[in-house]
This record gives C-alpha cells, sequence and structure tokens, in this order.
C-alpha cells in the first residue's frame, strides 16, 4: 500500500509576503511542493494529503495539485478554523488559522495508514523522504514515531531569522523535547538565538539537531492531536485569543512527557533551502539549477 505524506500547505507566509506556496521556484513554472511532491513518490509515498484553505482550491489544483495528481493518489483536506472538537468556537476576534497541529487534524478522516508530515514552503532534499519512507515501513510500534533532524547550519538564511525546533536527543538516539526557538539567525559557522526580542544573543552549535516539521508518525498519534486540541482550546487559548497557536511540536512534547510515546530522531545531512524571505528566491533556484544540472532532478519533474 504503501506510506502517506501530509503537505501543510494552508500558512499565511506573513514573512515572506504572498502566498509564497504558489512562487515558481524553476524556469518550468514549478514549486517547491512539486519537488517534495516528487521526493516523496521517488521515496515509495503513494497516498499525497495536500491541506490547504478552501477558498484556494481552484488555484491550488489550477498550479499544482493536477500535476501531482497524475502521478499519485492526491487528496485535499480544507483547514477550516471552525473545524474544532464539539463544545468549542471560533473567537469573534479571530483571524489568524490554529497552527501546524490542527493542520493535521483537518487531514484526520483521510489519515488510513502510518503518514509523514511536511511543510509545503521548505526543500527538505531526497534523503528526508527516504529516511521517513524507510521508518514507515519498519516500525510496527503503534507508540514510536520519528523526526528527521536537521544540523542547524544547513538551515540558516542570510536574510534574516528563523524559526526552528531545537532537539534534545537522548544516547539512544530518541527525542527527549524539543524547543521552538522563533529567532534563529546565522552565520552557518556559528548562528545564535534571542529569546528577548533581539536585545540578547547567545551561541548555538553548528551541528544542533533541529526540527523543520518532518515528521513520520502512526496512526495512534492522531488520538494524542485531538486531545491536546481540547486541552489547547480549553487552558492556553483564552490567555491570547487572537494569537495564540496549537503547534504540532507541542504535541510531541506532551506525549515524551507524559511517557506514552518515543520519537525516533533520523538525523540527516540534506541541506534545507525554504523562501522565508522574498530575497531568499534567488538562493534557491540557484541550489535548484545545480541540481539539475548534477542530474538530481529533471527540467519538467511531472514530464
Amino acid at each position: 500500500m504503501g506510506p502517506m505524506l501530509v503537505i501543510m500547505a494552508a500558512g499565511m507566509g506573513s514573512r515572506f509576503g504572498g502566498l509564497k506556496q504558489m512562487t515558481a521556484v524553476d524556469g518550468a513554472g514549478q514549486v517547491i511542493l512539486d519537488y517534495s511532491a516528487y521526493d516523496a513518490i521517488q521515496a515509495g509515498f503513494k497516498k499525497i494529503v495536500c491541506v490547504i484553505k478552501k477558498e484556494l482550491e481552484a488555484d491550488f489544483r489550477a498550479m499544482v495539485g493536477d500535476r501531482i495528481g497524475a502521478k499519485c493518489d492526491l487528496y485535499y483536506a480544507f483547514q477550516d478554523p471552525h473545524d474544532l472538537p464539539a463544545g468549542y468556537a471560533v473567537p469573534p476576534e479571530r483571524v489568524k488559522p490554529w497552527g501546524t497541529g490542527h493542520a493535521v487534524y483537518a487531514a484526520r478522516e483521510l489519515i488510513d495508514r502510518p503518514f509523514a508530515v511536511v511543510n509545503a514552503d521548505d526543500f527538505y532534499g531526497r534523503g528526508a523522504f527516504r529516511a521517513l519512507a524507510g521508518f514507515l515501513a519498519e516500525n510496527k510500534d503503534e507508540h514510536t514515531h520519528a523526526l528527521v533532524s536537521y544540523e542547524l547550519k544547513n538551515t540558516l538564511t542570510e536574510n534574516g531569522t528563523v524559526a526552528r525546533g531545537v532537539c534534545a536527543v537522548d544516547e539512544a538516539g530518541y527525542l527527549a523535547a524539543v524547543t521552538e526557538l522563533t529567532a534563529i539567525r546565522g552565520p552557518a559557522d556559528s548562528p545564535s538565538c534571542s529569546e528577548d526580542g533581539g536585545r540578547t544573543w547567545r551561541a548555538l552549535a553548528p551541528d544542533t539537531p533541529v526540527s523543520l516539521n518532518t515528521w513520520g508518525f502512526h496512526q495512534s498519534f492522531l488520538d494524542a492531536i485531538g486531545a491536546e486540541l481540547e486541552k489547547f482550546l480549553r487552558e492556553d487559548m483564552p490567555k491570547d485569543p487572537v494569537r495564540a497557536e496549537f503547534f504540532l511540536p507541542g504535541v510531541v512534547n506532551a506525549c515524551l512527557a507524559a511517557g506514552t510515546d518515543r520519537v525516533k530522531a533520523l538525523p540527516t545531512d540534506e541541506v534545507w533551502h525554504g523562501v522565508t524571505y522574498r530575497d531568499d528566491l534567488p538562493a534557491l533556484r540557484a541550489a535548484l539549477e545545480d541540481m539539475r544540472a548534477a542530474n538530481r532532478y529533471p527540467e519538467n519533474l511531472w514530464a
């Protein structure tokens, strides 16, 4: 049957400006999501679910979905802010989406097997998808999941700060916790982070393992997402109804703290490329051109 992939593509892309998931990154008009889907299919994924906003469905299908759907089983899940557990409602002043945990929650009815999760606007490298496909095919423990961990130095941009989940990994290679840092900057050989709005910075090791939301989950994890979403809406959302977000790593941390689940870290030396900022586009396009010249990708992925 083959594993399935959930691609989270409903984000606003506020720092980039505009819907960055739809921005062409090569001469063929392909977007980052094309490359992720292509790499996933090459790695053995048979089913892909794209989580999008309902109002973007027609544009999404025309610009990327139809060509991907010709090569695999492609489905759509719609991240609707009103899709909440019974008894909860969207605050009247709320505009912001609920976050990555809610994006996976939105796909719950389409998830029928072990599944991977990635962002739509990050280039991960085929090695990440191969690692996830291998884990999902081999893992039989419904309470053991996986994370592809990148070296921090391979995930930075020259054009501003990035948000990364810094991973604490034990001697056996399992995740102890993920700490979200929202302001990490380069250079790659001496990165640093700020936790006070840029007033002070502390150094981070270049090889620090970080999360880019490249997860592999057993279906049982959907129960944890549902339970933690209710807890978030009951306890955390009322503290900041306009901006509070339900993050996927928060669900993972809750499971780790409770001792109910464990997460295997799958290290990779792949280099991340993305469009966190509009000025990242030239470097991304140049990197993809180099990969095509090295015969890693054809000019038209779907020909």
